[in-house]
């Protein structure tokens, strides 16, 4: 996939920021661990994605810190490499900054908390103005941030008014309108996979992003999302680079969606899949939070699934 420079750094091939990624991974390499991990693997055996592969966590998950800056330094010391916040409005661009750059821990993307309610989909043609409105403010805000990707959900079907057809359509529409602004402020557009009743197959997902044609826009890969409609690694494979970013969750059928490891994703396959289409890149946890303990068991399993 072609990719473009940015104003605040230069991208790699999967359109990450080269100096947050050697922040990354010096971080990694300086060997912060977790609790435990020690005595789980020998000393002598480096994880085969250690310094290929960065953990991060939503920011709605941290329960733990009273401050933006604890919340950061609770996770640098617990071993996530970077943090990803959510727009709009949320946070404070200055706070932010200062707590990213006092701990070494960048701010790789953020997540739009309003794509749901109001669709880029919307039957209304005002609700969608809205949505890429809201869109654009997300961009402008993970660029002060210092984050270079925003999460997207195209849409919902919703019925006759709102088919799949629909979805397709309407938020091509409303993304192609957008991406001036994503190019000139180096924050991509990722799409993930949700249980919208859109794109259900690796296919469809390919074919939407070949459609959209954009370097501007991606994949953001939900590894869990997926496992209810067919195995993870085969989407891997058929969406290739177009893979931007990872979201972890595991999923079963006897248990939904539950603890990373304990579903029914085959971790090692997908592992080899992420390997085959030489995916490096942030991966981030998208699983219930809470305080430093459970943030700790989060940080463990995703290093044991992944081999981080």
């Amino acid at each position: 996939m072609t990719t473009l420079p940015r104003p605040s750094g230069q991208l790699t091939e999967h359109g990450h920021d080269r100096r947050q990624f050697m922040l990354a991974a010096g971080t990694l390499a300086a060997g912060l661990a977790i609790p435990g991990l020690a005595t789980a693997q020998s000393p002598a055996t480096t994880p085969a994605n250690r310094g290929r592969i960065f953990k991060s966590v939503k920011w709605g998950m941290i329960g733990a810190g009273s401050t933006v800056l604890e919340k950061f330094e609770i996770c640098k010391e617990l071993g996530f490499d970077g943090m990803e916040l959510t727009t709009p409005g949320l946070h404070d661009a200055k706070e932010v900054r200062s707590a990213s750059e006092a701990t070494e821990m960048p701010v790789h993307g953020t997540v739009g908390q309003k794509h749901w309610q109001v669709r880029l989909s919307d039957p209304d043609p005002a609700v969608r103005e809205q949505a890429r409105e809201d869109l654009i403010v997300g961009l402008k805000e993970t660029q002060s941030y210092g984050g270079n990707t925003i999460l997207l959900v195209p849409g919902a079907v919703r019925g006759d008014q709102e088919t799949h057809d629909d979805v397709w359509n309407r938020s091509i529409e409303q993304i192609l309108l957008v991406l001036p602004t994503a190019s000139k402020l180096g924050v991509r557009v990722l799409i993930e996979n949700v249980w919208n009743g859109f794109c259900e197959t690796p296919e469809q997902l390919r074919d939407y992003l070949d459609e959209i044609n954009s370097p501007w826009v991606g994949a953001y890969f939900d590894i869990g999302n997926v496992r209810k409609f067919s195995p993870s690694e085969n989407w891997v494979r058929v969406l290739g680079n177009r893979i931007v970013k990872l979201d972890v969750k595991d999923w079963g059928k006897q248990n939904g969606f539950c603890k990373i490891g304990d579903g029914d994703v085959n971790w090692p396959a997908v592992c080899e899949a992420l390997e085959e289409i030489g995916y490096t890149g942030w991966c981030t946890a998208e699983v219930g939070g809470g305080g430093r303990e459970r943030l700790a068991e989060i940080a463990e399993r995703m290093n044991k699934v992944l081999m981080l």
